[in-house]
């Protein structure tokens, strides 16, 4: 188990090092000059100032130099500061994470507890109304983007009930886009929940029981789930990397101070070292989840201890 966990390891620090190194050729990518791009709207972009950013930037160096200088950077800690404030990014980001992971944990805790029991009731069901009318809400919230549901509660809870403020980082305010989150994600938990159930259910082992006289709710509690649970700790790692990447743009729906809205700004202001630290933090997040999640995996099927 140790190899097992050392070898997730050792795959999750190789992942992150290609994510650096290719954040580092972002700004290789964008056309035209980047400096020129960056100080568009400045009325101080004198030639003089422009090659004063340029050195700063690394982008006098070869590229091959700027891409090692910055992985060395990163390795150490440092993700350059920002164009506009001549502040630290990587700062800047830490403040903004706790944030994000509340809002990621509080919408996948939602979709957690709507998608699993609706899988459940679909998988039991299977083929009857109950499973037909479950999976058609299920397509129904994939199809929704988060965006416009969350323009919708907007409009229903805030401006029209009054129960919920709209914007702000309390945790009356994480209410909303959790909601949001966890409705529009609560459909790939309850179909892959119900995928799951229905193979676990066509087992012999299932048959076994209740042919020596179990009562239904054990098989289905007891033999069933437990089994299922394997293939949902999967869903769980998808549903939080999704969850990171999709509350981008909730979070500026409803104004969350986040890593997602610091983000756009910094898309907006064409701020590329906030970018390319924003890729770098978040890339690492997402493998770190996935790493634990894979490890968590492999205790609970002893079959991937194998490989």
């Amino acid at each position: 188990m140790l190899f097992l966990i050392s070898k997730r390891v050792l795959v999750a620090f190789a992942t992150v090092l290609v994510v650096i190194v290719l954040s580092g050729l972002l700004i290789h990518v964008v056309p035209g000059d980047p400096v020129t791009a960056m100080m568009a709207q400045s009325v101080s972009a004198t030639p003089e100032v422009m090659a004063e950013m340029r050195a700063r930037l690394g982008l006098d160096l070869p590229v091959w130099q700027q891409v090692m200088l910055y992985l060395t950077h990163v390795l150490q800690g440092d993700l350059g500061t920002t164009i506009r404030g001549n502040e630290p990014v990587l700062r800047l980001l830490m403040q903004r994470v706790p944030n994000t992971f509340a809002l990621a944990v509080s919408g996948l805790g939602l979709a957690l507890a709507i998608g699993i029991p609706l899988g459940f009731l679909a998988a039991v069901n299977r083929g009857r109304m109950v499973d037909t009318v479950v999976m058609f809400i299920a397509v129904l919230g994939v199809s929704i983007p988060a965006f416009w549901l969350g323009l919708i509660m907007i409009q229903v809870f805030a401006l029209k009930l009054h129960w919920l403020p709209v914007a702000g980082s309390n945790w009356r305010n994480i209410l909303l886009p959790a909601l949001t989150l966890g409705l529009t994600y609560c459909a790939l938990v309850a179909r892959m929940t119900r995928s799951a159930l229905v193979d676990v259910l066509e087992e012999d082992y299932i048959r076994t029981a209740r042919a020596k006289g179990l009562r239904e709710h054990e098989v289905l509690l007891v033999h069933a789930l437990r089994p299922a649970l394997i293939s949902i700790v999967t869903v769980v790692g998808l549903v939080f990397a999704y969850l990171l990447g999709g509350q981008v743009i909730v979070e500026n729906v409803f104004s969350w101070n986040g890593i997602g809205r610091l983000a756009v700004q910094a898309m907006l202001e064409r701020d590329y070292p906030m970018i390319q630290g924003f890729i770098v933090v978040f890339a690492t997040s997402v493998v770190i989840v996935s790493m634990l999640i894979d490890i968590l995996y492999s205790f609970l099927d002893p079959r991937m201890r194998q490989k």
